[in-house]
């Protein structure tokens, strides 16, 4: 397969052809997400909350982006890659914005960024995209606003919002985002956006309607049966497979059967007198 790139993404768009991009953080994972042929990997916030069992995604580091960043791509040279730009480091000013965002493709490797926001941060997407950084918007329920939405909500539900949200997907791309992600919002909404924009749109919570879909790999391989939002599929119970690995690996440790023998490691002498049954003197 062949690496996907700003204009593959482009060009499934006026195809229509439906973009699978889903969430990881480290090599092992992204090599299998490669080698099941997903276009894209983004490198979410979201990893304080998946790897670092945070309440939400507020207190990641964009060291800890690039460094989740470098693992990725590291496995997977294919997908393109996506990093996002955490909590306030981009909100302050368009030159921190900036210099941040080129950090993420020197010391991260991503081919691009994604930030939260549509006309409020127009400033910040159109000096990004002019130091030649691509952008990915992200509009509708934007969780490093978590606290000023009251919480995990969707959003757009009433004319008004909904207006909102419209204008702020149609304003991130007046910058120049070419890409923007619709988290949260009704499918009747992310539709109509969708058939607006000239970019692709990547849905999450938003409903068929969407240019493509992403997911955190975690949730889609149900390794956490305590978080089963409406919007996320489990296409695997994942939990209950390696759950299961762990309790044989647990049993066959306490009974001892493993390492067996072809698991293990000899010494040269030991070795040379099991190939002679055990009989030393055929060792001189």
């Amino acid at each position: 397969m062949n690496k996907v790139t700003i204009v593959t993404l482009a060009e499934a768009k006026a195809s229509q052809t439906p973009i699978s991009m889903v969430t990881a953080y480290d090599a092992t994972m992204a090599r299998i997400v490669d080698d099941a042929g997903i276009d894209s990997i983004l490198v979410g916030d979201s990893l304080g909350m998946v790897i670092g069992g945070q309440e939400n995604t507020l207190e990641v580091s964009l060291e800890e982006v690039a460094y989740h960043c470098r693992a990725v791509r590291r496995g997977a040279p294919r997908p393109f890659l996506i990093a996002d730009m955490p909590f306030m480091t981009y909100q302050a000013s368009v030159e921190e914005a900036v210099r941040n965002a080129g950090f993420l493709l020197r010391q991260g490797r991503a081919e691009a960024v994604k930030l939260e926001g549509g006309l409020a941060v127009s400033p910040q997407i159109s000096a990004i995209t002019a130091a030649g950084i691509p952008v990915v918007a992200h509009v509708g329920l934007t969780p490093q606003s978590v606290h000023a939405m009251g919480g995990f909500k969707v959003q757009g539900r009433h004319e008004a919002a909904a207006e909102r949200v419209f204008l702020d997907a149609r304003a991130a791309v007046e910058a120049g985002a070419f890409m923007v992600v619709l988290e949260g919002i009704p499918q009747e909404l992310a539709a109509r956006i969708s058939a607006d924009l000239a970019v692709p749109t990547i849905g999450i919570g938003a409903g068929v309607g969407c240019d493509g879909q992403v997911l955190v790999c975690s949730d889609l391989l149900g390794m956490n049966p305590s978080f089963q939002p409406k919007f996320v599929r489990q296409f695997v119970d994942g939990y209950a497979l390696m759950r299961g690995a762990f309790e044989l690996y647990a049993k066959a440790v306490g009974e001892r059967s493993f390492p067996n023998e072809s698991e293990s490691f000899s010494s040269p002498a030991a070795a040379q007198r099991k190939a002679v049954g055990g009989d030393l003197t055929r060792l001189y």
